[in-house]
């Protein structure tokens, strides 16, 4: 008589409940290109804060002029080799060095006029939508004001008044950078001030502030991260635009609009290629890594959006012939 086997019933899978942010993170894992644009500037980031270990181990300063090695006999500046990796630029620095501390200056200003920009529009926006009246209008003629004004005109009028700084660079990309996110929050804000949890704060007797701050800004945070993400690469370009027409960083201190400028002038790009490739790389890749996430996070913020629902119909069903 053949013993008979009894199979134990399976144990049921354990539902995990995941939040919001778990499952962001998790459809931003799915998207490739979003993850090489993370890793582009996770090692950007790694560049700037090592950039004085990078001085150390070449041994060159960021300022200093190597002219009897960084130079040729005619004068012009050495390319890519064992001592200087980048080459050098017109006065005999090292490039690679001067790309490292760079990379501080363009994400010094990029995130920080960014966070500052978006700080200004959420204020703006958000004030202007909820009150509404006068407030709305002067408030939104005040917007269309900044995005009227030309931007080189301005930069070039209060850089004859004050003279190029960081400061001045900050203030100048902050200046022209609000507006757009700022009427796109307002418009946001009009909308959700008509919700029922937002009546029913109101009959409950919470103030305007209360309002704004607990029920509308969390509502809001799904365009303020995208904007404020994608509005980093606009600041970084801003940077090496003011630097580039001499109207940013005060030399020598390098930035990567400053070595474009210089391998621009007298056409020495023309016989030193690596002057104009190597800032122009670094920023080029900079700014579409920026690009590409804030790309990424909105569709991983906002499930509901085109590009998410044709990942979801491209995907097999489940139980699916191949």
């Amino acid at each position: 008589m053949s013993d008979v086997t009894t199979k134990e019933p399976s144990p049921q899978t354990e539902v995990v409940q995941r939040g919001s942010f778990a499952l962001t993170v998790r459809r931003l894992r799915r998207d490739t290109a979003s993850m090489a644009a993370l890793c582009v500037i996770f090692a950007i980031i790694v560049l700037a804060i090592v950039a004085p270990w990078v001085a150390d181990i070449t041994g060159h300063s960021p300022i200093e002029q190597f002219r009897e090695t960084g130079l040729s006999p005619a004068g012009i500046p050495v390319g890519p080799g064992s001592e200087f990796w980048f080459g050098t630029d017109q006065l005999g620095r090292d490039v690679l060095v001067r790309l490292a501390y760079g990379a501080r200056v363009s994400l010094l200003v990029g995130v920080f006029a960014a966070l500052l920009a978006s700080l200004i529009a959420v204020v703006v926006g958000t004030t202007a939508g909820y009150f509404g009246g006068t407030v709305d209008l002067v408030l939104s003629r005040l917007t269309d004001l900044v995005m009227s004004v030309p931007f080189l005109l301005c930069a070039l009028a209060l850089v004859s008044a004050f003279g190029p700084s960081l400061t001045l660079s900050v203030a100048v990309i902050v200046f022209f950078s609000w507006a757009p996110m700022a009427r796109v929050i307002r418009g946001q804000v009009i909308s959700l001030r008509r919700q029922d949890f937002v009546l029913a704060s109101r009959s409950l007797g919470a103030g305007p502030l209360s309002i704004m701050v607990i029920d509308i800004l969390p509502n809001l945070a799904v365009p303020i991260i995208v904007y404020t993400t994608m509005q980093i690469p606009n600041s970084i370009v801003f940077e090496a635009t003011l630097s580039f027409l001499g109207m940013g960083i005060v030399p020598p201190t390098p930035s990567w609009g400053g070595m474009l400028a210089d391998a621009s002038s007298n056409s020495l790009y023309l016989v030193a290629w690596w002057l104009i490739f190597v800032p122009g790389t670094a920023l080029l890749m900079t700014t579409l890594a920026f690009n590409i996430l804030g790309d990424g996070l909105r569709d991983a913020l906002d499930p509901k959006s085109a590009r998410t629902m044709r990942r979801l119909k491209r995907r097999p069903k489940a139980g699916a012939k191949p």
